[in-house]
């Protein structure tokens, strides 16, 4: 490429994946990479191998590749793989690197048919390859086999999607050129995650097997599922060639012989083939790294700055201190004091925008749902007359009575009381189910210390358990005292007693206007109750 600058990016990025693949997570980094996808048996491995120029991948019918295999080639003037979990260790036979990736493989999936989404990391130094780094992942299959799961398809996509959603991913769709392109799952899979084909790159196999008479050229060509980034059609070894170890070098003189002489793709010989392929994807991936290398030193920078700020606050950290193990646990349970009264209570400060806080919901109990439990309690008006009916005539016995007994109005207003027990009892048990929720949620801060959160929890609840039964006695209490003493001379109690004092202040805030009366009938009122309340003159 001329540029030495250039050519140096993709060791940089393959330093990045091997230092986060070391520590166990990503940290969040979108790494630039390009991501091998196509159905099982269409010759992704076999394209990787040719770029290697040596058999190193598991092969055979069936689902071979069953772990994301992270390939990163490295132009170098001797040969020889590594692995990052056997680190310092040189293979240069690459048998023993098939046997090895089986051996790891195995490790992880199980001897039969298992997935795994924990990728192996193989770094291969050769003077054959450019330097080009991708992601070999499992083929998509239809039907599970042996011991595999059921959901096996769902499995190996879900594991794609990991790779291929990620914006800085390139997708290397392998399509086999002898079934047809509308049915191919790896186009499938990139029009979802790149409607617009802007980072699929597509690769056509199994060119020599298609039926005589057909030919891929309308594809190769960018014209029946146009990509921006256009197709490349390669020819590998068949499996006859494999198992007769027919050489790699052979293979690529073929493959060119082929293009060369093939009417439908002599035009295009020169933008096909293996070697063409590595060199666009080694162009193709530097041009993405320039590109992304940007956003990605600024997340890099950022996540930097924050982790140090934490490793800053950690500096005179002594675990050994008891003074300071005691401090972080006061700290903690003050924290967990003051989040629980902030959900109580409210609080100004990060307000939450997407649901009710604890307070906020003990509040509804109160003001909404209470009160509804209260309307709920409906009563018949006949059979109420007819309970008071009853009540007046057995309290009278064989007598007949002339005025109502207050016993009966008694007995029937405490029957009334009794019933508030229920739907008040019920209130008290949503509050403690929502005391219950927020202690909960409020302890998720002390997840990391997870006897302390379980402690912390049991002794909070087992205080508003306590409280619980207090507060139900004292409900109960309530209610007994209200049943024992009915005072029919409250103000809200409209009785005979003080009937005629409501209607005297009424006549005397109506108005009477002035009025001329020649002869007729003229009502006098506030006569008093007992007798009859108004008279009528005649004038």
């Amino acid at each position: 490429m001329g540029n030495r600058g250039m050519e140096e990016l993709i060791p940089l990025v393959n330093k990045l994946q091997d230092a986060f693949s070391s520590i166990g997570q990503s940290c969040h980094l979108d790494l630039p990479q390009i991501a091998v996808v196509g159905g099982q048996s269409a010759g992704k491995s076999s394209v990787l191998e040719n770029f290697v120029g040596r058999d190193f991948l598991p092969r055979g019918s069936g689902i071979v590749t069953r772990r994301p295999l992270v390939l990163q080639l490295v132009n170098a003037t001797t040969e020889y793989a590594e692995f990052l979990h056997c680190k310092g260790k040189k293979f240069t036979d690459f048998e023993e690197v098939r046997l090895e990736i089986e051996a790891e493989t195995d490790r992880v999936t199980g001897t039969n048919k298992g997935i795994s989404p924990v990728p192996i990391n193989l770094r291969v130094y050769s003077p054959h390859v450019l330097n080009l780094t991708l992601v070999d992942l499992p083929g998509m299959t239809k039907v599970p086999v042996g011991d595999q799961p059921p959901d096996i398809e769902f499995q190996i996509r879900d594991m794609l999607m990991q790779f291929v959603t990620k914006e800085n991913c390139l997708i290397l769709a392998v399509s086999p050129a002898n079934s047809d392109l509308a049915n191919s799952d790896a186009l499938k899979v990139a029009k979802e995650v790149d409607p617009q084909g802007q980072r699929t790159i597509g690769v056509i196999t199994k060119l020599d097997l298609m039926d005589e008479g057909t030919d891929a050229r309308d594809v190769l060509e960018n014209k029946l599922l146009p990509l921006r980034r256009g197709y490349i059609g390669v020819v590998n070894r068949s499996q006859k060639d494999i198992d007769g170890k027919k050489d790699i070098t052979a293979a690529l003189a073929a493959e060119r012989k082929f293009f060369l002489s093939h009417p439908s793709y002599r035009h295009l010989a020169d933008r096909m083939g293996t070697p063409y392929l590595q060199k666009v994807l080694n162009q193709q991936l530097t041009n993405h790294i320039r590109d992304t290398l940007p956003g990605l030193r600024n997340k890099l920078q950022s996540q930097l700055l924050s982790i140090e700020k934490e490793v800053e606050e950690y500096k005179n950290f002594r675990p050994d201190d008891p003074t300071r193990k005691t401090k972080a646990l006061l700290q903690m349970v003050q924290q967990f004091g003051v989040d629980f009264e902030k959900r109580i209570e409210g609080s100004g400060d990060q307000v939450d925008t997407l649901e009710l806080s604890g307070g906020a919901r003990i509040n509804r109990i109160f003001h909404e749902r209470f009160p509804f439990e209260l309307v709920k309690m409906e009563f018949d008006e006949k059979d109420l007359r007819r309970e008071i009916s009853y009540a007046i005539k057995n309290i009278h016995g064989v007598r007949t009575g002339l005025f109502t007994p207050d016993m009966a109005f008694e007995a029937i207003v405490k029957k009334q009381i009794v019933k508030l027990k229920e739907p008040s009892l019920k209130c008290v048990d949503l509050v403690v189910s929502e005391l219950a929720t927020v202690i909960k949620k409020c302890a998720e801060k002390l997840s990391s210390y997870p006897r302390l959160r379980e402690e912390t929890e049991r002794i909070v609840t087992t205080y508003i358990r306590e409280r619980e039964g207090r507060t139900k006695d004292q409900i109960l209490l309530l209610i007994d005292i209200e049943q024992s003493y009915i005072n029919t001379n409250h103000e809200d109690f409209i009785g005979f007693a003080n009937a005629q004092q409501r209607s005297t202040q009424l006549n005397k805030k109506r108005a009477i206007p002035n009025q001329v009366i020649r002869r007729g009938w003229l009502t006098i009122n506030n006569i008093s109750l007992m007798k009859g309340g108004s008279k009528e003159y005649w004038f």
